[in-house]
């Protein structure tokens, strides 16, 4: 299943970069603030959005907005392409409905293998301390 997100749900903002950089990093508005309102998306089916609200994720606000930041990159373009990438690899987690879970038992000859090694561990270390030197 395939998803597009348009242009104009995509709130894009400028800002300048932090860390290491030279006089460039002053200058130069080259990181990326990518919002996208996950909660009110009409492009959105509803189970991905409720998938996607779900998760906690430290980039979402209370609100339903999801805030990607770039700024990996020294060119705005890269970072713009950056911050893209990360929201559909966001949105492509959010497509696939995780597997249910089905409970399982150990079999008795798995219970009985580990209650063995069990035991010859707990003799290993109770001959370790029951030794007297003169």
């Amino acid at each position: 299943m395939s998803l597009s997100i348009p242009e104009d749900e995509l709130v894009e903002r400028f800002v300048r970069a932090s860390g290491a950089g030279g006089q460039n990093v002053n200058k130069v508005a080259t990181a990326v603030e990518l919002r996208f309102d996950v909660a009110n998306s009409p492009s959105l089916p509803e189970p991905v959005r409720a998938r996607l609200l779900a998760k906690r994720d430290r980039r979402m606000t209370d609100a339903g907005v999801l805030v990607i930041q770039a700024q990996r990159f020294r060119t705005q373009e890269r970072n713009r392409q950056d911050a893209r990438e990360r929201l559909q690899a966001f949105v492509e987690a959010g497509l696939h409905a995780p597997k249910p879970r089905i409970a399982t038992r150990p079999s008795r000859g798995a219970k009985e293998r580990r209650l063995g090694e069990k035991r010859q561990r707990s003799t290993i270390k109770q001959s370790r301390g029951r030794q007297e030197w003169d």
